[in-house]
């Protein structure tokens, strides 16, 4: 998975752009802090997100997160694999472990999130380099 292909917010959420549609996972930092994922409770189909909105659930070993909608849409699909094998958020974050797909609203909101380069940026800050 080429990760300069990717979006990233401040969230740790990572977008993946299909055309009209955009894949979200969690990063491998938020997997990484996360520790040894348990559960992921995962969003309807037809849900409908502002930017922002928290819109499913990881649970891991050490504590509950929320994942939120970097952008506004309706989900589309969720990550059903995710259900039997939480597991795949920590083993492969980029590919098999994306959590949701959604439409997007509004396409403008795409461009205030992150390339890769200011994303590993803004890791720097987060921890003080």
């Amino acid at each position: 998975m080429a990760k300069e292909n990717l979006l990233y917010s401040k969230d740790h959420e990572w977008v993946r752009r299909e055309g009209d549609t955009v894949v979200i996972g969690v990063t491998d930092y938020a997997q990484h802090e996360l520790g040894d994922v348990v559960f992921v409770d995962l969003p309807a189909a037809g849900k409908e997100l502002k930017k922002g909105d928290p819109v499913a659930n990881i649970e891991s070993v050490k504590a509950v997160s929320d994942v939120y909608a970097p952008v506004s849409g309706k989900v589309i699909e969720a990550n059903a694999k995710l259900n039997d094998s939480p597991e795949l958020v920590n083993q492969d974050p980029f590919g098999e472990g994306w959590i949701f797909k959604m439409s997007v609203e509004q396409a403008s909101e795409l461009d205030e999130l992150m390339d890769l380069k200011k994303y590993e940026e803004y890791l720097k800050g987060i921890a003080g380099e």
